[in-house]
């Protein structure tokens, strides 16, 4: 597993190759803190992660990385309900997979109709990527109560304009613990420093 942080040019570079191939009906989204570095928010990004809605689209995206290192065949994982190939692309893991359980709402960054409803369009070199919303990946890094990635997503939106009502909306359904919405909440509010 690689450690280095990512920039958006070795984002693009390891992404190139996959986006080169990609067809329109292959659809997919930037999931993860490389979805949050694609907008423009400054985290630790060490890996990139791609959602896919169907196993069929692993598997060909899986074709169209066989030159590169393989860590991972695309493989069942059923605990994590996920259908999953990683592979190595310039020294960085680039993962692709489905996420097959059930989501009720639309605020799951991974799951359910959330990424698919609510992303933006970010250009990575002379390529268009949907990234997944910073909303839904704000809930996320909420979750696992890590300050080092929440206070700069927060710091984006705040700057560049953020929907708090979705943000809030996920932290309900993600079940975030009250405090820590509190803080997050706090944080949005509070002025840029």
């Amino acid at each position: 597993m690689t450690t280095s942080t990512l920039d958006p040019g070795r984002l693009e570079q390891a992404l190139s190759p996959l986006l080169d191939h990609i067809t329109p009906d292959r659809p997919y989204r930037l999931v993860g803190t490389a979805a949050a570095l694609a907008q423009g928010v400054q985290l630790p990004t060490s890996d990139i992660d791609v959602l896919v809605s169907r196993r069929d689209d692993v598997d060909a995206f899986a074709a169209v990385l066989s030159p590169f290192p393989c860590r991972t065949p695309p493989t069942w994982l059923p605990e994590a309900r996920q259908y999953f190939g990683a592979f190595t692309v310039a020294g960085i893991d680039l993962e692709v997979s489905t996420v097959e359980w059930p989501a009720d709402t639309d605020t799951f960054e991974c799951a359910g109709p959330g990424p698919w409803r609510h992303y933006t369009e970010v250009y990575l070199g002379r390529h268009t990527v949907p990234a997944v919303a910073l909303e839904l990946r704000l809930a996320t890094e909420l979750l696992r109560d890590r300050p080092d990635r929440w206070r700069p997503l927060i710091d984006h939106m705040r700057r560049h304009g953020g929907d708090r009502s979705l943000a809030l909306r996920a932290m309900q359904d993600r079940k975030v613990a009250p405090l820590t919405q509190q803080k997050a909440l706090d944080h949005w509010h509070s002025t840029p420093g």
